[in-house]
């Protein structure tokens, strides 16, 4: 799917060459352990990056620019997968061989290079409101997560299930840590992005690999990078409460579940787990669904999702307050029908169909593309997507009951309305 080329140590470019698009897309990833203060402050880094350098100072130089480059677009954000933090530069822009003026690749080239090696600095600092402005940004973005109650209530399952956990680090930080970022922490931080990240170069066009790694070779002299410094261990240790409850001003419920698996991305039946979770809660067709949903309708929605990283399962479930002893036993009945095997050829059926459709439809686009190798080269640097599919099809109920037989479930958090004095 991908040739690689290694440039330096620790810094591959990765590129398709495909007909399939008539621009190229590109995507720099740096990556580095995962903690609340790292993610804090890479958070802020990257939007001070994306918006103000030197030969760009505001966002609307910047547009012009892009917009003068056959309307090329340019984001940088930041995420997190397993233990890692990564800040990524993506980039689309026509690809010249298309039109009649030639050196638009170089020039894009050249503008990725200032925005990551050319930062607008006041005497070896960034510039001072764009720092302050930028860090507010972020502190709003995290409070942001407080309006949304099914995202709030996730991170406080989190937050007491797995404190201090890599899975329980939101990728933008907290407002605290992010709050401690100074501006020279932030240029501590930068300096460590771009000299010891590892890095991940994707491109994905109508482009020669020998002629994209020369270019990156050309335009961003990548040193070796020395052996990452080792990650937070993404170990899961039993939570200290089985069953939480929290009272918030409002009117819906929200009950959330955790359970915990040995099966993780990297396990051979990492797959199987795939299909268990559309099974059991992932689809509209599945057993949490049909059953407490439409079946029952008790529930304003149900579904289930699976952390492959960690070996998480989580269920959500939009509830009515006195409903959550009654929601919880339906989620569990309906999870021992899967560990009975009691799955039909059609719920079985439907998941694999589902799954290789989103797969195959997330090809459609080099976005897509790029971020599913980036991801699944974990499992083998020679992955192809028919290797997923073939693996899917090849799963029975047997091979899901077996799985669904692993799932512990750690704990249960509830957050309810502060009118509901029922629940204790």
């Amino acid at each position: 799917m991908f040739e690689t080329v290694n440039i330096a140590k620790g810094v591959k470019v990765h590129v398709h060459e495909t007909t399939q698009f008539k621009t190229i897309n590109f995507s720099l990833k740096f990556k580095d352990k995962l903690t609340k203060e790292k993610a804090s402050a890479r958070t802020i880094l990257a939007n001070v990056l994306q918006h103000s350098n030197e030969v760009y100072p505001s966002h609307t130089a910047l547009r012009m620019v892009l917009d003068d480059l056959y309307g090329t677009s340019l984001y940088i954000d930041s995420s997190k997968r397993g233990n890692e933090h990564i800040v990524t530069l993506n980039v689309e822009t026509v690809n010249d061989e298309y039109l009649s003026e030639e050196g638009v690749l170089e020039k894009v080239m050249n503008l990725m290079y200032i925005v990551l090696f050319k930062p607008n600095f006041e005497h070896g600092l960034f510039k001072e409101s764009i720092f302050k402005r930028e860090q507010e940004a972020i502190k709003h973005r995290i409070e942001s997560i407080f309006d949304d109650k099914t995202r709030y209530a996730q991170q406080r399952l989190m937050e007491l299930a797995l404190p201090d956990h890599p899975a329980s680090i939101q990728p933008n930080g907290t407002i605290e840590e992010v709050a401690n970022v100074t501006n020279e922490k932030l240029v501590e931080e930068y300096e460590e992005m771009i000299k010891n990240n590892e890095i991940e170069i994707y491109a994905v066009g109508d482009i020669k690999a020998e002629l994209i790694a020369e270019h990156f070779k050309e335009f961003f002299h990548f040193g070796d990078r020395e052996q990452a410094i080792k990650a937070p261990s993404t170990e899961l240790t039993k939570p200290e409460q089985e069953r939480v409850v929290e009272f918030e001003d409002m009117k819906q419920g929200k009950l959330h579940m955790a359970f915990y698996s040995p099966i993780t991305f990297r396990d051979e039946k990492f797959p199987v787990m795939q299909l268990l979770n559309g099974v059991f809660g992932g689809y509209a067709h599945s057993k949490l669904f049909v059953n407490i949903r439409e079946k029952e309708s008790m529930a304003y929605y149900v579904s289930s999702s699976y952390a492959s990283q960690f070996g998480l399962m989580f269920v959500l479930a939009g509830i009515d307050a006195k409903l959550e002893e009654k929601a919880v036993k339906l989620v569990l009945e309906q999870l021992e029908e899967v560990k009975k095997g009691n799955i039909t050829d059609v719920e079985l059926g439907q998941t694999k169909a589902l799954l290789t459709n989103q797969l195959r439809e997330a090809l459609d686009n080099a976005r897509g593309q790029i971020d599913i190798y980036d991801q699944y080269m974990e499992l083998t640097e020679a992955f192809e997507p028919d290797y997923l599919i073939s693996r899917w099809n090849s799963i029975t109920k047997e091979d899901i009951a077996a799985a669904a037989n692993e799932l512990s479930l750690e704990m249960t958090y509830f957050l309810s309305g502060k009118e509901d004095d029922s629940v204790e």
